[in-house]
């Protein structure tokens, strides 16, 4: 496999991570725009550890995981005191303290960054992003992630049928919390840097994305919208250079044409996230999606049944 290839994998699979850690909580009803702190105390938890204990690099991803989940849980007593706007703007906050507090600690690199010692290929990533969709998908289908969906389309009739809206909210917080940190260890091991640069506001805004487009009633919506977010920007990379030779070849053109400016890739991505959202404004993959085709799967089953 091409080092290309690698890197987009490893990427795909942090991302997939990422997502999955952001949507615990938006599958709880609250949006969390605070998943590029969450990130970054993963990866600089891992690369401090593996660099100033010489752990092997299993140790420092479960100390990075370790860390943000219990921070994740610290800080969600607090901070799920607030609702609405007043929510996204505290987890926004945490956000850019803990970009401000590495920024200026000497001993994490501060704006120079921090190397880190170790290296891992895509396949850990993978299997680990892997291993986290299973999970996801099997704790949705348990009590705990019933209640999760209940509180999501009605958090006043949750807590009329006795769900402990608090509790539910506090530890998918945290496990949350806890993916996130999973998934900035993956990237210090992948990429043998981290700076705090890496792990500003938008990456908080695009892993939110990824969750909010690809669908929040179902675990398949992170998978999808990371997927979409992460493979279409190289898909374009390849298609829109032979497209603009296309049109240039339609129109009478002989010689070969300049490739198109990389940013055309990102303007065509952002008009595609906008007709998402004004078409399927609640997601890629929907809850009822999910059960029309799992009926017309079971329908069929049924059929062939009865011919034989």
């Amino acid at each position: 496999m091409s080092g290309y290839m690698a890197g987009i994998i490893s990427i795909l699979a942090i991302n997939v991570i990422f997502a999955y850690g952001i949507f615990l909580s938006v599958a709880s009803g609250q949006l969390n725009l605070g998943g590029a702190g969450f990130q970054a105390l993963g990866a600089y938890a891992a690369a401090m550890v593996s660099a100033s204990y010489d752990l092997p690099i299993f140790a420092a991803l479960l100390a990075g995981m370790v860390l943000s989940g219990l921070i994740g849980v610290a800080l969600a007593f607090p901070i799920l005191r607030t609702k609405g706007v007043y929510l996204v703007l505290a987890t926004f906050a945490f956000a850019e303290v803990v970009a401000g507090v590495i920024i200026n600690t000497e001993f994490l690199g501060g704006a120079m960054g921090l190397s880190v010692p170790g290296y891992v290929d895509w396949q850990p990533p993978a299997i680990a992003a892997a291993l986290v969709c299973l999970f996801v998908f099997y704790l949705m289908s348990t009590r705990f992630g019933l209640a999760m969906r209940a509180i999501h389309d009605d958090e006043d009739v949750s807590d009329l049928m006795g769900v402990s809206i608090r509790n539910v909210k506090v530890v998918a917080f945290g496990v949350g919390a806890a993916l996130a940190g999973l998934s900035g260890a993956f990237y210090a091991f992948s990429f043998g840097f981290v700076e705090v640069q890496s792990f500003n506001a938008l990456v908080s805004i695009y892993v939110l994305l990824y969750v909010l487009l690809g669908g929040t009633q179902t675990p398949w919506g992170p998978l999808v919208g990371a997927a979409f977010f992460t493979l279409l920007p190289e898909v374009l990379r390849e298609l829109l250079p032979a497209l603009k030779q296309g049109l240039a070849n339609l129109f009478g053109a002989t010689a070969d044409v300049s490739p198109p400016d990389e940013s055309w890739r990102f303007v065509i991505l952002g008009v595609l996230a906008v007709v998402m959202m004004a078409v399927r404004p609640e997601g890629v993959v929907t809850r009822t999606m999910v059960e029309r085709l799992r009926f017309r799967r079971n329908k069929g089953k049924t059929l062939s049944e009865v011919a034989q």
